[in-house]
């Protein structure tokens, strides 16, 4: 425990952070390009995401009620994902949509730029309990904002149930709710443990978009976790923990991408068996280590593994994840300068290692092929401020 973010990650936490405030942002900046080779054919090109700078905020407060009870509220994004590809072909008629015209093919066979962007917005208020003086319980429900904007995807209209809530429909908003619970324990004065586990959060159905999205929904997926903390000196610690999300779960995840190209009667864009991103459950590990280096300098470092979501690379999964692509690993490195008593200011560099994912398009099914490859790296920044009172 070392701040008021417990919603977001373990409530039962907030039982040991105090009365504190926490905000921070982060600068988000990803690297995407995607490229087509050897089909033979005008459809072998490459573009890059025009979209490369985000700025994330968070924000969370804890409190003490008494000896026993702790409430708090944590504001965090839970992710999300925007990719924005504006390069095409640049040959006049070579789109697969009737109703691009005489335009230019973009990467996905429609017209002009093409991408997905989404956005999760989580606002969880938490309440914890401190069993005994070595254990907690805490719970939090998850109040879910998402925003959902899908373009360029008019080849596509075609295999939907509904062809008019495919693309290019602008922004559109659901919500949803879920809840987290957690547990955590100081074992021995040089060990902590902790655990938690998070539902599924039921999203409302994106209108614009049913045709698009399986179900016509993007649920969060239920996701638990597991994680140690090895104190062996009062300057030094270090920590583990293992996650779990279950994004093979939900639908618009799971499903294999030729299902509605193989066959769209039965199992249209838009239906429960609908095309989707073939993601698997993915498994997470992490390791942490904090320095106390002074009294008013805390110096951090850590190492992330998350293991690939697509299933595979073959034409079940490739040419869809061009959208989305994740890196698997990342570094990171901070630290926390405490210029009074009451206040802190913390500061992360973190970079994700280059992705090279390639495999073979299901363009083949439209009379192209070839093979796509998406190249993709992340820098993130991020700056945070924290007052204990």
């Amino acid at each position: 425990p070392g701040d008021a973010f417990a919603g977001s990650s373990n409530p039962a936490k907030l039982s040991e952070v105090g009365d504190r405030v926490d905000i921070g942002i982060d600068l988000f900046l990803p690297y995407r390009r995607v490229e087509r080779r050897g089909s033979g054919t005008v459809y072998d090109f490459g573009t890059t995401s025009d979209k490369n700078a985000f700025l994330i905020p968070e924000g969370a407060i804890s409190r003490r009620i008494n000896e026993k009870w702790s409430w708090g509220i944590t504001l965090y994004g839970n992710g999300g994902l925007n990719t924005d590809y504006r390069g095409t072909n640049g040959i006049e008629g070579t789109s697969l949509a009737p109703q691009c015209g005489n335009r230019p093919s973009n990467f996905l066979l429609g017209c002009d730029k093409v991408g997905f962007d989404i956005m999760q917005l989580v606002v969880a208020p938490t309440l914890a309990w401190q069993m005994t003086p070595r254990n907690s319980i805490g719970v939090a429900p998850l109040f879910v904002a998402q925003r959902f904007q899908a373009y360029g995807l008019q080849a596509f209209t075609a295999l939907s149930a509904n062809p008019s809530d495919v693309t290019n429909r602008g922004k559109d908003w659901s919500f949803g709710a879920g809840i987290r619970v957690g547990w955590f324990s100081k074992v021995r004065p040089w060990l902590n443990v902790g655990a938690a586990y998070s539902t599924r959060v039921y999203m409302e159905k994106f209108e614009k978009y049913e045709g698009l999205l399986a179900q016509g929904r993007l649920d969060i997926p239920a996701n638990y976790s597991f994680g140690i903390a090895i104190i062996p000196t009062s300057k030094l610690t270090f920590s583990f923990d293992y996650q779990r999300i279950e994004y093979g779960e939900v639908k618009a995840n799971g499903n294999g991408i030729l299902n509605s190209i193989l066959d769209p009667v039965n199992n249209p864009l838009g239906s429960a068996t609908g095309s989707g991103f073939n993601w698997e459950n993915q498994d997470n590990m992490r390791f942490g280590l904090s320095y106390q280096y002074s009294p008013k300098l805390v110096l951090r470092t850590g190492y992330a593994y998350g293991g690939q979501v697509q299933r595979d690379k073959s034409l079940n999964s490739v040419t869809f994840n061009m959208m989305a692509p994740n890196p698997i690993h990342q570094i990171a490195f901070g630290f926390s300068w405490i210029p009074f008593k009451h206040q802190e200011l913390n500061f992360a560099y973190t970079h994700f290692l280059a992705l090279d994912y390639s495999g073979p398009s299901a363009t083949s099914f439209f009379g192209i092929g070839g093979i796509e490859d998406v190249k993709a790296q992340v820098n993130t920044l991020m700056l945070g401020w924290s007052w204990k009172y």
